[in-house]
């Protein structure tokens, strides 16, 4: 599978949808960059350098200060796939941030959500 396309989405499109269905559902904006925070180690400054900079998918995972390790127990389901067993590396990551915006979307509490 040619995951090319969705590597170069830039991360300011895909930002905005992740807040709108946060919001939709009772969550917030500062809960999305809790998650985006907890999985990348971007913070408020270069989170926003990101956004302004509009990098790719590819690129905001490449510059992401570090990829948190507990992500590996971020398990489920996501588009009909697993996460953990996805083997791309850098698909994996995308649909992890994906999954944890839908556990947020979902009610599910933030401690559990960042498997603490």
């Amino acid at each position: 599978m040619n995951n090319t396309k969705v590597y170069k989405i830039p991360f300011a499109d895909i930002y905005p949808l992740y807040i709108q269905k946060a919001e939709r559902k009772g969550r917030t904006k500062e809960e999305v960059d809790t998650i985006i925070y907890w999985l990348t180690g971007y913070d408020e400054n270069s989170l926003k350098n990101q956004i302004d900079s509009n990098h790719d998918l590819e690129t905001f995972f490449e510059q992401a200060p570090f990829f948190n390790p507990n992500a590996t127990k971020i398990t489920g389901v996501i588009c009909g796939y697993r996460v953990e067993n996805i083997e791309d590396e850098l698909l994996q990551k995308i649909r992890y941030m994906d999954k944890l915006i839908d556990e947020l979307a979902k009610g599910r509490k933030m401690e559990k959500i960042l498997r603490e």
